[in-house]
């Protein structure tokens, strides 16, 4: 009896030791549902809102990378007018970031990669999401999960359209470094990415 209740107590000193140490985005204002970040870029401020109750994986790895101003100085690397803005995991200088482990693909949660929304990006296995995100400049169904997994939708833009539109015209060109065509001529930069207060 003394022998269970002795591991009883330890198992449970475990998990609160374990929940207290959490560094998965989860311990990040977590009663807020929807919280917001601001985007300083080279083109003008992007307020998202993200959707915590719908997307709590990608939603807490995304404001892991924000919490440990890993997207400062950061480029948006990839745009194809009409279509997305992708960026997030490149410096200025073209060199890949560090990542956390890839998380599991939400793309089922009822969220639509429709004009203004913030998805992930991912290579063609589903769940290969790190930190690399986008912005959909259209109502992009293809993204949408189907027979296969689409891409997660985890916010949308609340602030800043005219930002992302500006960006979604911009220049662009093919660039060795990157190894695809679509990169902008000149840098759309991240110059910091903020977590803001929760509204009340």
């Amino acid at each position: 009896m003394l022998k269970a209740l002795f591991f009883s107590l330890i198992l449970v000193s475990v998990s609160s030791y374990a929940a207290k140490k959490a560094d998965d985005g989860s311990q990040i204002q977590p009663d807020n549902y929807y919280p917001r970040v601001k985007l300083e870029t080279s083109m003008g401020d992007i307020v998202i809102e993200l959707d915590r109750r719908r997307a709590p994986i990608t939603v807490n790895n995304f404001l892991r990378y924000v919490d440990k101003r890993s997207f400062d100085e950061t480029i948006f690397q990839r745009i194809i007018s009409g279509y997305i803005v992708q960026g997030g995991g490149y410096t200025v200088d073209y060199e890949e970031k560090p990542s956390f482990p890839e998380i599991f693909n939400e793309s089922g949660n009822g969220l639509k990669n429709d004009m203004y929304t913030v998805a992930m990006a991912r290579q063609n296995d589903p769940h290969t999401a790190t930190r690399q995100f986008f912005f959909n400049l259209a109502d992009n169904d293809n993204l949408n999960p189907g027979r296969s997994w689409g891409y997660t939708v985890f916010g949308s833009v609340v602030e800043g359209y005219d930002v992302v539109d500006a960006m979604g015209e911009v220049e662009t060109e093919y660039k060795a470094l990157l190894g695809f065509a679509d990169a902008p001529v000149e840098n759309v930069i991240l110059n910091k990415a903020t977590l803001l207060p929760p509204m009340q």
